[in-house]
């Protein structure tokens, strides 16, 4: 479970979150819908303790990100804005080495990575090194690489940027797997159709503020829109009267 409570963070004159609360529940996949800089991926960069807050607490599983970071780490899978690969290691070389670096090794190291080469249709190009890989190539080695720790907590950042349309139903596919399998998954995301078609829960962010949040249905019903785009428009503007 992933807990956020009143989460402040500003960049010099810049305040890209300004008392952002939210829960992400096991089992349900929770989706950070918002335009761009609106704060979602200082929200994740919080939680997996690349940045620190200025106010308010991100907690993973009981865990505070700021204070505990390592317990927090340990807990989480992530796959970050840009895959971030290493160019000279083969798919199956990057994964493995995340692997090492949860405490993994030997049999139980190769059969998980022989299991998400199969899970994530990574085989044709697990020996390849990672340099010239499709966005594709990479973003499945990379979620690969986030998984190999069986974390009990998946983030994503757009997870699904760059990918065609193939690719995009596989990722999709793989989310609700984790979500079968009683994984707390949260995203960011500012594409509607892929939020709709995903998510358990939705937490609308703009101007680093959470306007609003709840299932699809209440988020629909909030704004009185039978459709979730308006809705999300009309939350979206309520956010602009307020500057």
């Amino acid at each position: 479970m992933i807990e956020v409570r009143a989460l402040s963070k500003s960049f010099g004159a810049v305040r890209a979150l300004d008392g952002v609360s939210f829960t992400a529940s096991d089992g349900r996949i929770t989706g950070l819908l918002g335009p761009n800089g609106a704060g979602k991926s200082t929200t994740l960069r919080i939680l997996y303790t690349v940045l620190e807050p200025a106010a308010g607490s991100a907690r993973v599983d009981g865990f505070d990100a700021a204070e505990t970071p390592l317990e927090v780490r340990r807990r989480i899978g992530v796959l970050p804005h840009g895959a971030g690969l290493y160019p000279n290691l083969t798919a199956r070389e990057n994964i493995a080495y995340f692997g090492r670096m949860h405490g993994l090794s030997g049999q139980e190291l190769d059969s998980r990575v022989d299991a998400l080469a199969d899970l994530l249709d990574l085989r044709e190009f697990a020996d390849r090194r990672a340099r010239g890989f499709s966005q594709g190539q990479r973003t499945k080695t990379a979620l690969a690489r986030a998984l190999v720790h069986e974390p009990q907590n998946v983030l994503l950042d757009e997870p699904s940027n760059g990918l065609d349309v193939m690719a995009t139903r596989s990722l999709r596919e793989l989310i609700r797997r984790l979500r079968e399998a009683g994984k707390c998954v949260l995203f960011s995301s500012h594409v509607m159709q892929e939020v709709a078609a995903l998510c358990d829960d939705i937490v609308i962010i703009a101007h680093g503020r959470v306007v609003a949040s709840g299932t699809p249905d209440a988020i629909r019903a909030q704004a009185g829109e039978a459709n979730l785009e308006e809705a999300f428009v009309k939350a979206i503007g309520s956010a602009e009267g307020l500057e």
